[in-house]
C-alpha cells in the first residue's frame, strides 16, 4: 500500500523573507490575548480548536526538510496537528504576566505543524497595574503628558478579577494575526453553537483618492525612535492598556484609522524632542488587509504594507484638524495603490534563481544595509474585531482582545490597536535595546494624551 506525499507549497514572499531574517534572540511572534467573562471546559475546548484548524487546512503545515542548494523553501502540510497545540497552565496572580512573557520569547517552531500555539490561562489578574517584563492597565483616563524624568508609572491602586484569558501565540513567519483570529472565531462557534459569522464592515462613501500635495519624500532617511533606557536581557518588552475609543465630529474625512496614525505621529515626535533626536521625516509602516473576513479567507501572512510619511513641521505645534485631513487623503491614496507585499525590490530578492540559502545571506546583508532608511515604527490597527468570539452561555463573548506585533531593530517599537465593545485595546512593544519599561509606560501616557488631543470640535 502507498501512501500519499504530503502536498508541498513554495514559501510565498513575505514568508521567505521572514524566514532568511530569523533571529532567536529576538522571536519573530504575533501575540493574541482574548479576555472572556465566564469559565471554559478544557476537553471542549481543545476538541473546538483542533476541529477549527481542520476546518482551514492551510495552518496545518510545517516547514519541509531540504538541501542546502534548493531553490526554495516550502511548506508541507499535514493531515494532523504534529504537537498538541492547546495547554493549560497553571493559574495564579502571575499567571497573565507569564503567558505573555511566553508569547514574546518563545516562539512555536516552523518544523512542527501548525506552528502557533493555544494556552487557556484562568486566574486573578490584576486590572489596574504593571508588572516588570508586561504590564496590563485599564480604565486609565486622558491626561496631559509628563516631561522627561517624571514618568507616569504609578497607576491606580490594583483590583483583581477572576478572569480566562485565551492566548495565541503565532510565529510570524508563517501567519499573521488577522488570520489566526479567523481560525479562533470558528473554534469560538464549534465551542459554544453561537453564530460567529463577521459583522459587516462599515461603509464609507467611496471618493477617488486625490494625490496628497506635500508629502514628504520616501526616499529621505527617516527618524529613528529615539534612544531610552535599555535593558540588559535580549528581546521584546510588552505593556498593554485599554483605552476610550476618540470620538470625531460628525462628518469628519478621516477615520480613527487616521486619528491612530496622527496619535502615533506626534507621539513619536514628542519623544524624539524630548531626547534630544534631530528633527527627521517620519515614516509610519501601516499594513492593509483586503482578505474577506468569511470562512473563505486565504490563511497565511495576507497584508501589504505602506508607509505613511509626515514632514518635521507639520508635526511640530500641529493644526490638528489640517494634520488629520492630510492624513486622511495620504492614506486613502496609499491603500488604492497597488503594490506587491513588500514592494517590488522584495520580489525581485525572492525570485528562485539561485540556491536560498545564498538569497538568505544577500536579503541579510542588505537588511543591514538599509536600516537607516527603514520605516520609524508600525502601527498595526486591526480595527473593529469583526467577529462576536462568542463561547456560549458559560463563557460568554469576549469583551477584551490585545494583538502585539514584533518590534525587532532598527524600528525597535511597534504599536498595535484593536476595539472590542467600544474600548480600544493598545499594545506597545519594544525591543529592549531601545527602550525599557519606564519608557514603555511613558510612551503610553503620551500615546494617550496625542489620542485625546485628536477629538478635534469634540
Amino acid at each position: 500500500m502507498t501512501t500519499t506525499p504530503p502536498l508541498r507549497i513554495p514559501f510565498p514572499l513575505v514568508d521567505e523573507v521572514a524566514r532568511h531574517c530569523l533571529q532567536e534572540e529576538e522571536p519573530e511572534t504575533v501575540h493574541i490575548e482574548v479576555h472572556l467573562p465566564g469559565h471554559l471546559d478544557p476537553g471542549r475546548l481543545r476538541k473546538a480548536f483542533t476541529e477549527a484548524l481542520h476546518r482551514h487546512p492551510r495552518i496545518l503545515m510545517r516547514e519541509a526538510a531540504g538541501p542546502w542548494y534548493r531553490r526554495r523553501y516550502e511548506w508541507e502540510l499535514t493531515a494532523e496537528p504534529d504537537v498538541e497545540v492547546v495547554s493549560f497552565p497553571a493559574g495564579g496572580r502571575n499567571a497573565l504576566r507569564d503567558a505573555r512573557t511566553r508569547a514574546l520569547v518563545e516562539a512555536p517552531p516552523l518544523s512542527l505543524s501548525p506552528p502557533i500555539r493555544l494556552e487557556m490561562v484562568e486566574g486573578t489578574g490584576p486590572v489596574n497595574g504593571s508588572e516588570a517584563t508586561v504590564a496590563v492597565d485599564n480604565q486609565r483616563q486622558p491626561h496631559p503628558p509628563k516631561g522627561r524624568g517624571e514618568l507616569r508609572d504609578q497607576p491606580p491602586p490594583a483590583r483583581s478579577q477572576k478572569t480566562t484569558v485565551l492566548f495565541l501565540t503565532i510565529n510570524h513567519t508563517a501567519l499573521d494575526g488577522p488570520a489566526c483570529l479567523r481560525v479562533l472565531a470558528t473554534a469560538a462557534e464549534l465551542y459554544g453553537g453561537k453564530d460567529n459569522a463577521p459583522t459587516a464592515a462599515p461603509t464609507r462613501p467611496q471618493e477617488p483618492p486625490t494625490p496628497p500635495e506635500d508629502t514628504p519624500s520616501n526616499w529621505s532617511r527617516p527618524a529613528r525612535v529615539a534612544p531610552g533606557t535599555p535593558e540588559p536581557s535580549p528581546g521584546n518588552g510588552l505593556l498593554v492598556t485599554e483605552l476610550p475609543l476618540p470620538h470625531r465630529p460628525k462628518g469628519s474625512p478621516y477615520t480613527v484609522n487616521d486619528q491612530l496614525m496622527v496619535t502615533t505621529a506626534l507621539t513619536i515626535a514628542h519623544w524624539n524632542r524630548e531626547h534630544g533626536a534631530r528633527p527627521r521625516p517620519l515614516r509610519i509602516t501601516m499594513p492593509v488587509d483586503d482578505r474577506p473576513r468569511d470562512t473563505t479567507m486565504p490563511i497565511g501572512n495576507g497584508t501589504r504594507l505602506v508607509e505613511v510619511p509626515f514632514t518635521p513641521e507639520e508635526l511640530h505645534h500641529p493644526d490638528l484638524g489640517a494634520l488629520l485631513r492630510r492624513t486622511a487623503t495620504r492614506t486613502r491614496a496609499l491603500k488604492s495603490l497597488p503594490r506587491p507585499q513588500l514592494g517590488h525590490g522584495a520580489t525581485l530578492l525572492t525570485a528562485p534563481v539561485t540556491p536560498v540559502a545564498w538569497r538568505a545571506a544577500l536579503t541579510r546583508g542588505l537588511r543591514r544595509a538599509a536600516a537607516p532608511w527603514t520605516s520609524t515604527t508600525l502601527l498595526s490597527n486591526i480595527g473593529r474585531i469583526p467577529y462576536p468570539l462568542d463561547f456560549g452561555e458559560e463563557a460568554g463573548r469576549a469583551h477584551a482582545v490585545w494583538f502585539s506585533a514584533p518590534a525587532r531593530m532598527p524600528r525597535g517599537l511597534t504599536v498595535t490597536t484593536a476595539s472590542t465593545a467600544g474600548r480600544l485595546h493598545l499594545a506597545l512593544r519594544w525591543s529592549r535595546a531601545l527602550l525599557g519599561h519606564g519608557d514603555g509606560a511613558h510612551l503610553r501616557d503620551l500615546f494617550e494624551h496625542y489620542l485625546h488631543s485628536t477629538e478635534v470640535g469634540t
